[in-house]
């Protein structure tokens, strides 16, 4: 029987050619660092990605070539992005807070042959220019001049026609961090990044139309950030990008622009919650936060839903694009009382349309999706990774499950949990702690502006837990506080048998808190307790 629909390719272009079409004056705010301001529209850089996807072809670049950015958020990334794309080649977004063994890795591994960076980054790029052999193009992204992205683009008349081709071919490459062995390269299609694009803006995920106002917190460079690029083009919102993540540069985005979405993880958060405190001004507009990378803690959801802002937790995984689960709020929410809608919205949510999760225990046996059983978490879906690029087998089994390494709990309703990350879980006489409700708990007392806890070796119980505590500015709260705090929402054998306060804590690029850091310089302290 011959079909009776069109058969389509999915492609990338396709979602910056809507946005121009059909929301071509809607602007891409680019709010820089020294606070200077730049628009455009989506026709404006629809016009100037298919100039880049020229020059690129005239520098011999061509289809699967990979095109690296090592830029922050802002416009001229975004252009790069759709003019590399759009040409055949694939971009690989770099991480510029990975050290330099990382990045010297991760480049060659890639063998890249373009790359777009920031000027921030020029004494970082100098550093290791001569140690990319495969790079032949070092292309400033930002500023003008000769051989700058802008130069490029004025070099150009636009006349071009996307390239076509199938919606498996690939589009973006991402790294992983690398905090256990090298960073693994995960490889996003044409195909799998318009489908994660097309859920992201449903109502029960990112809730995108063309009247919101989006800022991505998240950097570009992680897992293409959040997808939401792609997603703003496909609602045809307003994009407003800011080229740091400092509180004050972003308050002042949200104001000026009238950002009504938005999306960081939670160290970002509490950095611009503790800017608002001490200029009043908390952003008016803003009504939809999705929070990711770690779980909030409930007195930021809490006074965020106290604004009237929808909090939203968003779990997911570079090898995830990464949208695997979002937080959503059910048809009995008005009836619900403000403790089970703060319970609710602390859970991870509920997947999309496409993404399927699993529990298993570790020999891999089905576990109960009974709100109770924690277990390992898999994956799989559409815009999962099957393997990492250039490795020589698959990362997911032969059903498509992929093996996240997070613990979960599954709720009766569909909701998933995450407990832990299964190398961070504290075994504490071969019971489980999990560290994250320890920290959640322990930033909701006052004068605690960031917490972690690690398992520290302990010679009778294998683990104990240890609380790393950063105050807040001005804060004297003591450990004897954060104890009696601790004792009213945690298990008693849960409370740490340390709490060691230091002045910041490390984090990865994403804000995450880099547990493998504080493992290495703490997990022995208790040893010979």
């Amino acid at each position: 029987m011959t079909a009776s629909m069109q058969d389509h390719q999915l492609r990338v272009p396709q979602l910056l050619e809507h946005a121009a079409r059909h929301h071509g004056t809607t602007e891409i705010v680019t709010a820089w660092s020294d606070t200077t301001v730049t628009r455009r529209t989506w026709v404006e850089l629809a016009g100037d990605a298919r100039r880049l996807a020229q020059a690129l072809e005239h520098l011999g670049i061509g289809r699967g070539d990979r095109v690296a950015t090592l830029a922050m958020n802002h416009a001229p990334h975004l252009i790069a992005w759709f003019g590399a794309i759009g040409m055949g080649a694939i971009v690989h977004t770099l991480n510029p807070r990975l050290i330099d063994e990382q990045l010297i890795y991760i480049v060659n591994h890639a063998a890249d042959r373009v790359l777009f960076y920031d000027g921030a980054f020029e004494a970082l790029v100098d550093r290791l220019r001569d140690r990319w052999p495969t790079i032949e193009h070092f292309i400033r992204i930002d500023g003008t001049g000769s051989g700058s992205l802008a130069d490029l683009i004025a070099a150009q008349d636009g006349q071009y026609d996307w390239s076509e081709g199938d919606e498996r071919e690939p589009c973006m490459l991402c790294y992983t961090s690398g905090t256990t062995g090298a960073p693994k390269g995960v490889l996003y299609t044409h195909r799998s990044t318009v489908l994660h694009a097309m859920a992201a803006v449903a109502p029960s995920m990112f809730d995108l139309s063309a009247a919101a106002v989006i800022l991505p917190i998240v950097p570009m460079f992680h897992a293409a950030g959040w997808g939401l690029p792609f997603a703003a083009a496909i609602a045809g919102a307003k994009l407003v990008l800011c080229s740091t993540n400092e509180p004050a540069l972003l308050a002042r985005a949200m104001a000026d622009e009238a950002v009504t979405h938005s999306a960081g993880v939670p160290t970002v958060w509490l950095s611009l919650l503790a800017c608002a405190d001490t200029t009043d001004a908390f952003p008016q507009a803003l009504r939809h936060v999705s929070i990711g990378g770690s779980a909030a803690p409930s007195s930021m959801i809490a006074r965020f839903e106290a604004a009237g802002v929808r909090v939203a937790h968003i779990w997911g995984m570079t090898e995830t694009s990464p949208l695997g689960t979002m937080g959503q709020r059910p048809a009995a929410w008005p009836t619900m009382d403000e403790d089970e809608r703060l319970s609710l919205t602390s859970r991870q949510g509920k997947p999309p349309f496409g993404i399927e999760l699993a529990l298993v225990d570790d020999a891999g046996a089905s576990l109960p999706h009974d709100g109770v059983t924690p277990g390992r978490l898999r994956v799989r879906g559409p815009w999962v990774i099957r393997r990492y690029f250039a490795a020589e087998s698959d990362v997911a089994d032969s059903d498509g499950w992929f093996d996240t390494g997070d613990v979960a709990i599954m709720h009766l309703d569909g909701t998933m949990q995450i407990t832990d990350r299964a190398k961070d879980m504290i075994k504490s006489g071969g019971e489980w702690i999990s560290s994250v409700d320890l920290e959640n708990a322990a930033i909701g007392c006052p004068g605690v502006a960031e917490a972690a806890a690690i398992g520290a070796i302990h010679p009778k119980w294998g683990e104990r837990p240890i609380l790393l505590v950063v105050r807040r500015p001005a804060s004297a709260v003591t450990s004897g506080e954060i104890r009696d705090h601790l004792q009213s929402h945690v298990a008693k054998w849960w409370l740490p048998d340390e709490i060691i306060f230091v002045a910041e804590l490390p984090h990865t690029a994403t804000g995450k808190i880099l547990k493998s850091a504080l493992r290495d310089r703490y997990a022995g302290s208790l040893a010979n307790a």
